[in-house]
């Protein structure tokens, strides 16, 4: 008996040939294509799918979830990997992979898929969501395990005849509402200076507005919420923040990346909306949290970008940091401005009903409420300690 597995299914190269390779080994293939945000048409990944040798190419639309459950925790917590990387594709896997076992469970599969190689991340991603979704499913991986390299994944789809886009034939590309990222080919050289064909949506230099642009979040809880006072969906501030910062070519990353495989990598990313709105955050958090909150939230906040990053979304460890997280978000409200201009973003103001920003304690001025006479005091009582040290210890 034929027996089925389902593949988790973007459509680009590597997911396509999977399907080619699958279908030769027997297996019956139900492609799953989970919607977050690209910017590719449905009808194109189903075709594309068909021609490959799918017996379904079913797409699902997950990008509100995707937002709800997904980004606005990466918000609430400025999941950044590295302090750089707002991790497109580790926030989607573990969704996409939910999806995948929904499927396998409907279609009574034996096996769920994944295009990856074994170099990257999003092997990991996939197989520990797996593991903790559906440890009774076979996983396989047509692509890393036989060992297809880049070259013989182009010729294998001209011979089975299906079609790859220009761009996929030169980078290996990922995306989805939260940025895109590239990698492989011309990049592979950490010398060579990115070519502009591998971007697509940040605005090449000259194409980008010489004049200035201001755009006011508004948040509530630490969510974005509304945008110059219109209020939205979450997935409908990204995009618009996103075309926005897009258009002024801000939001590209180049980095050097350690991959939790062991390697380093040199990776591009396109991330207008998703840094914008982590700097917007950012800049509320300073306004609305306590010292020593704003002091340790950070340490969290590395921590649980690891633990997306290394494919541990479905971890006891993230479950629980998100608590604290959430915790610290209950008079995360306001607005911030945040100004577009060629390449940046910045941000020019912020206001919050439960700001601890008190003018009467903060100003120079003749409206002073602080009382200076209560400095000495303090400053004698908090030097005490080195004043001790120095005096029986110290070199001086």
């Amino acid at each position: 008996m034929t027996q089925r597995a389902v593949l988790a299914y973007s459509g680009g190269l590597d997911t396509s040939v999977a399907i080619g390779w699958l279908t030769e080994q027997g297996y019956d293939v139900h492609a799953v294509a989970v919607d977050v945000g690209q910017h590719e048409s449905v009808e194109e990944i189903r075709r594309r799918g068909g021609l490959a040798g799918a017996a379904e190419v079913r797409v699902v639309d997950a990008v509100d979830r995707f937002a709800e459950e997904f980004l606005s925790r990466a918000v609430k917590a400025n999941g950044l990997y590295e302090d750089k990387y707002p991790m497109v594709s580790s926030l989607a896997r573990p969704l996409i992979a939910d999806e995948v076992v929904k499927v396998a469970r409907e279609v009574g599969a034996s096996a769920v898929a994944h295009g990856c190689t074994g170099k990257g991340n999003d092997q990991v991603r996939f197989e520990l969501s797996f593991g903790v979704l559906a440890p009774d499913l076979r996983v396989l991986a047509p692509i890393r395990d036989p060992g297809i390299p880049r070259e013989k994944a182009v010729a294998l789809a001209a011979e089975w005849g299906i079609p790859i886009s220009r761009v996929a034939a030169s980078y290996s590309v990922d995306e989805n509402l939260w940025g895109r990222t590239i990698e492989c080919g011309p990049l592979e050289d950490p010398w060579a200076e990115a070519p502009e064909d591998a971007f697509a949506r940040t605005a090449p230099v000259h194409e980008r507005p010489n004049e200035p642009t201001e755009v006011t979040i508004g948040f509530e809880r630490g969510i974005p919420v509304a945008i110059d006072g219109a209020a939205s969906s979450l997935a409908d501030v990204i995009r618009n923040v996103d075309d926005v910062g897009g258009r002024y070519g801000f939001g590209r990353v180049d980095m050097i990346e350690n991959r939790r495989v062991g390697i380093k990598s040199r990776e591009l990313y396109e991330v207008p909306g998703a840094l914008a709105l982590i700097l917007a955050h950012r800049a509320l958090e300073d306004l609305t949290l306590e010292r020593e909150v704003a002091h340790f939230k950070p340490g969290v906040e590395r921590r649980w970008s690891e633990l997306v990053y290394d494919g541990q979304w479905f971890s006891p460890l993230r479950l629980a940091l998100d608590e604290f997280v959430e915790e610290t978000q209950r008079h995360v409200d306001g607005e911030v401005r945040l100004r577009f201009s060629p390449g940046s973003c910045s941000v020019v103001g912020r206001r919050s009903t439960s700001s601890l920003y008190d003018l009467s304690l903060a100003t120079y001025g003749g409206e002073d409420a602080f009382d200076q006479r209560h400095a000495e005091g303090f400053v004698k009582l908090w030097g005490l300690p080195l004043k001790v040290w120095s005096s029986k210890q110290g070199d001086a």
